[in-house]
């Protein structure tokens, strides 16, 4: 178990904000909060252009195309900066920033339908949203070095994380912490290729690619992000963050339907598939003779070996690999088929990597989950899995959630490609083991990697146990005569007000 402890820009942002939610549910608040983050953004980039373009005599600041060609979103006058600023005070500013989202949208049809226009609630105090206004507003975005559009990003992301963790089970199923997105991302590396995610939630998946790719000097142009969402308020919201980071969404689409029932992308064959489905889903979404179900068809009652199957038919067929977080649960099924459709999995080499993770990591579940990663022709460690024991490598985030630390990520991860690389690995009790064919068939084909890895040696401290002992009969008997004389003083205390033991 690790202690972090973190204060930073985005969270004395956030608390300032959530002061003035007052009676609205975080819910409803989200959307107020998010959609001014929002114009924000996209209010400073189109200024920084327009600066630009207004110093030279040969360009036309309200030229649209201006900004086209350079990626930035237009900004029509009702919905600049210094006209929402100006009127944050006003008792009709909801108007006018319905108006402004709505105009965004007329001018930009990648943000057609998906900016919120929710600020004349009734139940929203005007005064507390100009104040709102005035604080996202007022916010100078620099800090720690970054430019303002990485901090843009950082801000929402990290204000989606908070809502998240205020709606619970509400909203929670559509969030993925950002530590285990980072943590999936950084092991199976997607440099270059088409990357997809069957469940995209808030698409922070599509993020910490982009992410990973900046960070490792690479193009983000290299990487194309398929995906598809049910969820119309996740959606819009996932699109503005996308838009945050100048992400194209193109081919990330709202399905009305969900992955099993309506493929948004059919013929998709992408190089890496990251996701995080819904644990243990249960519904009627099972075809018998769906192309999907290569290894067995899968449940009605649990759609885990439906998810892993979707995302292996949607891979390519040379060259790939996939990683998703699951419940425990289908490490050890056994249940309607579940059992022979890992044995194939197994038995065909396709399983590469499990991982356990801790409790409490996710706000809808506190149960335990775990990583799957998937690889096809594989030129090294073929015909093993490596398991890894990460469920006591946590820190306490807050009051109910743990989370990854940034050493325990780097270790994971680092094993993990140790191991790839048949360099400095080694099998360490407890942590993590490279298990072959006949250890998984002698446990049946089950992949939780507590079988595997097994239970750390105690160290030795070198202290007789006879000494041991001794010191903790002595302890325990001082704590028990405290106690004795504790019972007698509360015996005394109750005689005094007249009553008696």
């Amino acid at each position: 178990m690790a202690t972090e402890t973190k204060s930073n820009f985005e969270a004395q942002l956030f608390k300032a904000a959530d002061k003035l939610r007052k009676n609205i549910d975080a819910a409803e608040y989200k959307h107020i909060v998010l959609g001014l983050v929002f114009l924000k953004y996209i209010s400073e980039s189109f200024q920084e252009l327009y600066d630009k373009l207004d110093a030279d005599e040969m360009s036309d600041p309200e030229d649209r195309d201006e900004y086209i060609a350079e990626n930035v979103f237009f900004v029509p006058e009702v919905a600049r900066r210094h006209n929402i600023h100006a009127k944050a005070k006003l008792p009709t500013v909801w108007q006018e920033l319905d108006n402004a989202m709505e105009a965004i949208e007329k001018e930009n049809d990648e943000l057609k339908n998906v900016l919120p226009k929710v600020y004349g609630k009734p139940n929203l105090d005007k005064t507390s949203l100009g104040e709102l206004i005035d604080l996202i507003s007022n916010t100078e975005l620099q800090a720690e070095n970054e430019n303002s559009k990485d901090l843009f990003g950082r801000v929402y992301e990290y204000f989606l994380g908070e809502f998240a963790n205020a709606e619970g089970k509400k909203w929670g199923q559509f969030y993925t912490p950002k530590s285990i997105v980072r943590l999936m991302i950084e092991m199976i590396e997607p440099y270059k290729g088409r990357v997809y995610d069957p469940a995209c939630g808030s698409w922070g998946i599509f993020v910490m690619s982009d992410n990973f790719v900046k960070e490792h000097s690479g193009n983000s142009k290299d990487i194309t992000i398929y995906g598809q969402e049910s969820n119309q308020t996740t959606w819009k919201l996932s699109k503005m963050n996308l838009a945050i980071r100048n992400i194209n969404s193109k081919f990330v689409k709202r399905n009305t339907e969900w992955s099993f029932l309506k493929d948004a992308h059919p013929d998709l064959k992408a190089d890496f598939v990251v996701a995080n489905p819904p644990f243990n889903q249960k519904d009627r979404w099972v075809l018998a003779d769906d192309a999907r179900w290569k290894y067995g068809i899968p449940p009605t009652g649990n759609a885990n070996y439906g998810w892993i199957q979707h995302m292996l038919y949607h891979l390519n067929p040379t060259n790939w690999v996939m990683t998703t977080v699951l419940a425990n649960g289908s490490l050890s099924s056994n249940s309607w088929g579940e059992w022979d459709i890992r044995q194939k999995l197994i038995e065909e080499d396709q399983v590469e990597c499990i991982v356990a993770l801790p409790k409490q990591l996710f706000f809808n579940t506190g149960i335990p989950a775990c990583i799957w990663f998937l690889r096809r022709w594989r030129s090294v460690k073929n015909k093993e899995v490596l398991f890894i024991d990460a469920s006591d490598m946590w820190y306490m985030k807050d009051r109910t959630h743990r989370d990854l630390s940034d050493e325990d990520m780097e270790l994971i991860s680092g094993t993990y490609h140790n191991w790839r690389k048949s360099e400095w690995y080694e099998d360490i009790k407890g942590y993590c083991k490279s298990a072959n064919m006949d250890e998984l068939a002698k446990h049946k084909y089950v992949l939780t990697p507590g079988r595997y890895v097994g239970i750390p040696d105690e160290i030795d401290d070198g202290i007789p146990f006879e000494d041991k002992m001794t010191d903790l009969t002595t302890e325990l008997k001082a704590q028990m005569e405290k106690e004795a004389r504790m019972n007698e003083n509360i015996k005394v205390q109750l005689e005094k007000i007249g009553f008696s033991l």
